[in-house]
């Protein structure tokens, strides 16, 4: 069971899936490189980035971890030969079991995360090798791959949430929450009542308690239980000296603050480089400031690692799978849409789902159930639905499943009013001054029309398995140059 992220990196490393970089600048050049790496290579390596310019060795950043299927299944626990469809159903049916039989976690009394303790004037975020990502990001940012955790003041819930958060001083950070956000509406039930809202953030841990913090859960659900669920054992905290607040033990850095209420305290934010591959979000010079934290005290490790996540264009993704497609395909199945067989999301604004097409209405039934369910219902833009001969992950096969099989004056629906972002570089200048956040979305239904799919023309590729198999055979011929 891996319990860290050391351990996670060292899964990694044995895999051959970790390229070490030296004396690389935290300004601008770690973005790029993480950016460049994404989107040029199949398969990317993770890169971990040491002796980073201007700071002692063993201050690490950590870049794309997730951005491979392989890496993902090892951070589970899965074979990692398998292929990628097979290690999203089976991280989807372990995402059900977690949240269906949670596991809550334990407190211990030591944590490794307490090995250094810094409070009042100790604190200083960039004694971290902290990065610029892009060239006109509006300042530093160490929340990409963290974790805010608050607690509900009515009902006690504890919730864990990843949001971006800029450092803006030594003790301060910059907090961007959308409109909806569970942990934005816990933190407003404390500024309704003239109260900061106490808030714990970790700057790395194991994947297994990022994909919960990282996923949309149900209100009430605790997103460190169901990180127990996945690993089959609770995770390990230290309640925080500060706050009361669960700090998972074994976390690289880790802070305790509040987060006051806007009217208070708030600063401008921003711009940040974000997942639709656009400058978005950002307050400064809008006179609309953004909440932030205070930070109260510092906890780390000895030599530290940032477990970097930073939104990348489409182009350039940095997870392998969305857990966003586990969670959709387990919650349609739970909503009764039949024979599901395979779920991708691509780049968060496209999502394919596979199905083998039972009765007529059923991809219409498909494509309407994607837009309400809980697991996809922000941000989201274009719905397809295909069938099953198509791979939902391989944007080639989907393209031709669209290609070929959409009628355009019969087979793409549009819906207005969905739930979306001020993140989104779509939003028209006037809903985004109203704050009505909402778009319209598209559903693609690319199957063969139901009551005449049996006399569709008949597909001339070779069936998938025997490409499997062939590739396989052939494997040194065709990648001579390949390592095994």
């Amino acid at each position: 069971m891996i319990e860290d992220l050391r351990q996670f990196l060292a899964a990694c490393q044995e895999l051959g899936e970790v390229t070490e970089i030296h004396d690389a600048d935290w300004h601008e050049e770690i973005g790029a490189l993480t950016e460049a790496t994404a989107e040029l290579i199949d398969n990317p390596p993770a890169l971990l980035f040491d002796r980073i310019k201007g700071y002692p060795a063993g201050y690490r950043v950590f870049a794309l971890p997730l951005a491979t299927h392989t890496r993902i299944a090892a951070a589970l626990g899965i074979d990692p030969r398998k292929p990628k469809l097979e290690v999203l159903r089976e991280a989807s049916n372990r995402m059900n079991q977690a949240q269906s039989r949670p596991i809550p976690p334990v407190e211990v009394g030591t944590a490794p995360v307490m090995e250094n303790v810094l409070k009042g004037d100790q604190i200083d975020m960039l004694k971290f090798p902290v990065p610029l990502y892009h060239s006109s990001d509006g300042g530093r940012y160490i929340g990409t791959g963290d974790s805010l955790i608050n607690r509900d003041p009515e009902s006690g819930f504890i919730n864990m949430g990843t949001y971006r958060q800029q450092v803006h001083g030594r003790d301060l950070l910059g907090l961007w929450m959308s409109p909806g956000q569970q942990g934005r509406q816990i933190c407003q039930k404390f500024w309704d009542r003239g109260l900061a809202c106490p808030v714990v953030a970790t700057y790395g841990t194991d994947p297994q308690v990022f994909f919960p913090s990282h996923t949309a859960l149900p209100w009430g659900v605790c997103e460190l239980d169901v990180a127990g669920g996945l690993r089959g054992a609770p995770v390990e905290v230290i309640p925080g000296p500060l706050t009361g607040l669960p700090i998972p033990a074994r976390a690289e850095i880790a802070i305790e603050g509040e987060v006051p209420p806007p009217k208070v305290e708030a600063a401008d934010e921003g711009p940040f480089g974000e997942w639709p591959g656009y400058y978005s979000g950002g307050t400064r010079g809008t006179g609309e400031q953004q909440p932030v934290i205070r930070i109260k005290a510092l906890y780390h490790r000895n030599d530290p690692i940032i477990m970097s996540m930073p939104p990348l264009w489409p182009g350039a993704q940095e997870m392998g799978l969305d857990f966003k497609a586990a969670l959709l395909w387990d919650q349609l199945e739970s909503a009764g849409i039949q024979d599901v067989a395979g779920v991708w999301v691509h780049s968060r604004y496209l999502i394919v789902v596979a199905i083998r097409q039972r009765y007529a209405g059923h991809a219409k039934q498909a494509g309407m159930a994607v837009l309400g369910l809980n697991a996809i219902a922000r941000n989201g833009r274009l719905v397809v639905i295909v069938d099953e001969d198509i791979d939902p992950s391989d944007l080639k096969e989907v393209l031709w499943a669209m290609e070929t099989r959409v009628d355009p004056a019969r087979d793409i629906e549009i819906v207005d009013g969905a739930w979306s972002t001020p993140l989104d570089p779509r939003m028209p200048l006037d809903k985004r001054d109203n704050k009505d956040h909402t778009n319209s979305r598209a559903i693609f239904y690319a199957v063969r029309p139901f009551t005449w799919k049996d006399k569709f023309p008949q597909t001339s590729r070779s069936p998938r398995e025997l490409r499997r198999q062939v590739i396989e055979k052939y494997r040194d011929v065709l990648y001579p140059h390949r390592s095994p």
